[in-house]
């Protein structure tokens, strides 16, 4: 976590892509869970941007005090409650909410997994919103290949997700792309992040990791990319 502690985003996302996900819901969520929050950008955005009632997660303390400070400052903690928990061990009942967020988590419980036991926390024809790295291409570079084959080896096409969803038990409402803007915000100040800590942390496998992900990002993105999926719950 040192690289990733001073950092403000834990993965590619931008407000103006939360936004538009948001945006295409057909009613506006009153009960919210976001899974996987980090530092709650897509927390506090909610917040804003509806009267919900949210329970923020994650399994990383720090980064909810972080966020609880900011939604102090902002005049939104009323409508917030953090929970430091597991995302394959959530301490919520079923039917609970009306709307699962999770911007660039899902992965590190598996998609498929995700969808499966998430799907109980919904009421009836609630929302899942989650964002997902995936293949935009049929004939990705060996190289790219070779680099998620062990980074993410789930790693899927947009149309095998999609299967994957109408087989939990969700219909698709829309599925966008995520904008370049949306890396950029990641992985520039990680990038400057890597640069800093590099000379204290000659040996670490960790940084050597993170700068062959850059190299990825800057040489092969668009034959990958994070897909944003908003998904009804079918009954």
């Amino acid at each position: 976590m040192t690289v990733f502690q001073g950092l403000e985003r834990w993965g590619p996302g931008c407000d103006t892509d939360t936004l538009k996900a948001l945006s295409m819901l057909p009613t506006i969520p009153t009960k919210i869970i976001d899974i996987g929050c980090g530092k709650g950008f897509s927390t506090r955005l909610l917040a804003q941007h509806t009267q919900a009632e949210i329970v923020a997660v994650d399994n990383e303390q720090s980064a909810l005090d972080e966020l609880g400070e900011r939604l102090t400052e902002q005049g939104l903690d009323a409508r917030v409650v953090l929970s430091c928990a597991s995302m394959t061990d959530l301490p919520f009942s079923p039917e609970r909410f009306d709307c699962i967020w999770s911007e660039a988590a899902a992965y590190i419980m598996g998609v498929e997994q995700a969808l499966t036991q998430w799907r109980k926390l919904l009421t009836d024809s609630g929302f899942m919103v989650i964002s997902d790295l995936v293949w935009l291409t049929d004939n990705p570079s060996q190289e790219a290949v070779a680099f998620w084959e062990g980074e993410y080896p789930d790693m899927q096409t947009i149309e095998k997700r999609l299967s994957q969803m109408h087989q939990a038990g969700f219909d698709v409402i829309d599925h966008f792309t995520l904008s370049e803007h949306a890396w950029h915000d990641y992985y520039q100040p990680l990038k400057a992040r890597v640069a800093e800590v590099k000379a204290s942390l000659p040996n670490s496998t960790a940084i050597a990791d993170i700068e062959q992900e850059i190299t990825m990002y800057e040489g092969y993105l668009g034959e990958f990319g994070y897909q944003m999926f908003v998904l009804q719950k079918n009954n």
